[in-house]
């Protein structure tokens, strides 16, 4: 999964900035180990523990709105390279052709009834452990931005792709009211690619300095908290 050499690394992120991210992420191979087999095993309970949930969130979308049951959006993960994120539909079938790659608000005319509810419980992402089962994604990391935003990255943000993406991380948590702050903007996507990604690729970089199964742990129940205090 991961290159030894720097210049292994796809040529796009073969940059001074990354190195440093690089050099250190090579010290931590024994933990990124730890780290796949943990979320193969946290994946594989997860999708047994929230079948039920899972079972009710995908009749719900089915049964109240024409489309398809899955969101496949191409996401940008590690190296670049790019991948559909598995999430239940909650909007309207394609909504990406009407509107802002960000969702303006909870009250967004592009979410379903049913939307709502799957949004306001988070089992709309419960399908990403098959993601993180398939290695496209890992349980906590920076979450996967689509192609356009990862465009305006800078040179050391492209370190946070030296990683798989994640579920949750310590941006998602800061950021996780992320809807409401853009409801109000004029214009929302400018609004996200100016101030709100710069501050969340600052809140990653962070992290992959810092990268350790401890903060992972912290990370992982941090969100759990989250979860349940809503």
């Amino acid at each position: 999964m991961y290159v030894k050499q720097f210049a292994q690394l796809p040529p796009a992120l073969q940059r001074e900035a990354v190195r440093p991210y690089f050099d250190y992420l090579r010290t931590k191979r024994a933990t990124l180990a730890v780290k796949r087999a943990g979320d193969v095993v946290i994946a594989s309970l997860l999708l047994v523990l929230l079948s039920p949930a899972m079972a009710v969130g995908a009749a719900a979308v089915k049964l109240t709105s024409p489309g398809p049951l899955f969101y496949k959006q191409q996401r940008v993960g590690l190296y670049g390279k790019p991948f559909a994120i598995y999430k239940f539909r909650t909007m309207v079938q394609n909504a990406d052709r009407m509107g802002a790659a960000v969702t303006v608000g909870e009250r967004d005319p592009r979410i379903t009834k049913a939307g709502r509810w799957l949004r306001t419980t988070r089992i709309d992402e419960f399908p990403q452990m098959l993601n993180v089962l398939k290695g496209d994604m890992t349980i906590i990391g920076t979450r996967p931005e689509v192609p356009r935003y990862v465009a305006a990255y800078t040179d050391e943000m492209l370190a946070t792709l030296l990683l798989p993406p994640g579920c949750s991380g310590a941006a998602s948590i800061a950021y996780r009211y992320e809807n409401e702050m853009l409801k109000n903007a004029a214009d929302p996507e400018r609004q996200y690619i100016d101030v709100i990604l710069p501050d969340k690729m600052a809140i990653n970089l962070d992290y992959l300095r810092r990268f350790s199964a401890g903060q992972d742990l912290l990370l992982m129940l941090k969100t759990i908290g989250c979860v349940f205090h809503k």
